[in-house]
């Protein structure tokens, strides 16, 4: 039997490791198992960081190829170094894993390396090893989602951890899916030269978005030249000489076709990760979607054993996992924690970006909530114009009777970074009234936030 701890995180990830630290600053003994060789789970290892630094390269190749023109730099002889870029990726989720160790040993928390496993009220096996703990957190995450009849290879069939380790820049690329993971890596890969065509069932892409945001999205990557096929389905995948042959399918009946494609990267969604840690043995609830259930303070139904992130409901997000293992560290040191899930913000960090946080047009007419718009193009933006970067706009919904901010959404230049304006106003239920009110530095993107937030009473000013 190993030494006794107040707190013993299962998952090392963006939930895992915040929820640790946090406990470790408020005082408790804790430890952290992961079975990886590294730290930071699969956001900082073959997710979320790997991801951007790709999309980073990309949009610089490409700038360099197409756009610094335009800014009377020529360039000539451009080249495409894709083992140098890989390389450089692998440096960046290198500084980032080992940033996080390095915070495990300057706040004392123990990193107990393997797979870990409930074995009992309040002990966990990890490698072997028995391990005490009055509190046991699950924080094991996700993982892709399989697509049924469809053989993952990693070679010529692959998920998201494939596609940001290819070894050459396929001639054709089918995504299997619209969503945020989908269409950031297309993206990637259309920079550098793939023809990329996207494969969505639904019959719009990123669903949980804003229709009219997506629309304009979707005519977006269009011109820059990824192809769409929406409302189909793949129906058959098959391995051949040349690469593989899809067999799709009208997703409301019709006759099949075929797609030819060198490589195909399925991006459907994800699901908890749950399978191995004991948790049917240990009597943990899951839902009909195989998620730990929980309570509001993050407890499955057995005393003394807590899940967060992408492993319990809602949206699959590194910030959200983090909020949720902050609050609940909180917590169990005595103190007061608290998430608030009307004020998650979502990125789709393509260029231009798309951010989103609150609630949508469609979501309010469901639920019979009046609401005034507010928006403004990037094209009256004198920054914007000044960078080159004028596609989108920023689109604020209101409350019409109190004013109060109930959605922002941002298709343009750096919306990842210009969305956390508006969630701060959500979280502190400010009025569009409020951000109209704030003055914004000029000449800035976040210009375009104002004059939207003054557009929601009909006084916008530079349109």
């Amino acid at each position: 039997m190993s030494e006794a701890f107040d707190l013993l995180v299962i998952g090392a990830g963006p939930g895992g490791y915040v929820c640790a630290l946090r406990a470790a600053q408020l005082g408790l003994r804790v430890a952290c198992a992961e079975k990886r060789e590294t730290l930071g789970g699969t956001c900082l290892n073959i997710g979320c960081i790997p991801s951007k630094a790709l999309l980073q390269s990309s949009e610089n190749f490409h700038a360099a190829a197409h756009a610094f023109a335009d800014h009377g730099v020529r360039a000539e002889g451009i080249v495409l170094d894709l083992p140098r870029m890989m390389a450089r990726k692998e440096e960046v989720v290198s500084a980032n894993v080992k940033g996080v160790e390095f915070l495990f040993r300057k706040n004392h928390v123990t990193w107990l390396k393997g797979a870990a496993r409930i074995a009992g009220r309040g002990k966990v096996d990890v490698a072997g090893t028995i391990h005490e703990a009055k509190s046991i957190v699950i924080a094991t995450g996700s993982e892709s989602v399989p697509l049924p009849g469809v053989e993952i290879d990693e070679k010529a069939i692959l998920t998201s951890t494939g596609a940001l380790a290819l070894e050459a820049v396929p001639k054709r690329l089918v995504v299997i899916g619209g969503g945020y993971i989908g269409l950031e890596l297309g993206s990637v890969w259309r920079r550098l030269g793939a023809e990329v065509t996207v494969v969505e069932f639904l019959d719009r892409i990123v669903p949980t978005m804003d229709s009219e945001v997506a629309r304009n999205f979707q005519r977006i990557l269009t011109k820059q030249g990824i192809v769409f096929r929406l409302g189909t389905k793949l129906t058959a995948a098959e391995r051949t000489s040349a690469g593989v042959r899809l067999t799709l399918a009208p997703a409301k009946g019709g006759d099949a076709t075929a797609l030819e494609a060198d490589v195909v990267l399925v991006a459907i969604g994800r699901r908890a990760h749950t399978e191995g840690l004991g948790l049917a043995e240990a009597g943990v609830a899951l839902d009909a979607r195989g998620r730990v259930m929980t309570d509001g303070h993050y407890a499955t139904n057995i005393p003394g054993i807590y899940a967060i992130g992408d492993v319990i409901a809602g949206p699959m997000l590194a910030h959200k996992a983090e909020e949720e293992g902050v609050a609940l560290a909180e917590l169990l040191a005595g103190r007061a924690g608290h998430v608030n899930y009307g004020a998650i913000p979502g990125v789709v960090y393509t260029s231009p970006e798309v951010a989103a946080v609150g609630e949508t047009e469609e979501e309010l007419k469901t639920r019979g909530q009046p609401y005034r718009i507010g928006k403004f193009p990037f094209t009256a933006n004198g920054r914007a114009r000044a960078m080159g970067e004028t596609e989108g706009f920023v689109k604020l919904l209101a409350d019409p009777v109190t004013d109060r901010l109930l959605g922002a959404h941002i298709l343009g230049a750096d919306a990842g970074t210009l969305i956390a304006e508006l969630v701060l106003a959500i979280e502190f239920g400010a009025s569009a009234e409020d951000i109209a009110r704030t003055c914004h530095a000029h000449p800035s993107l976040n210009e375009a936030v104002k004059e939207a937030a003054l557009a929601v009473d009909g006084r916008a000013l530079h349109i």
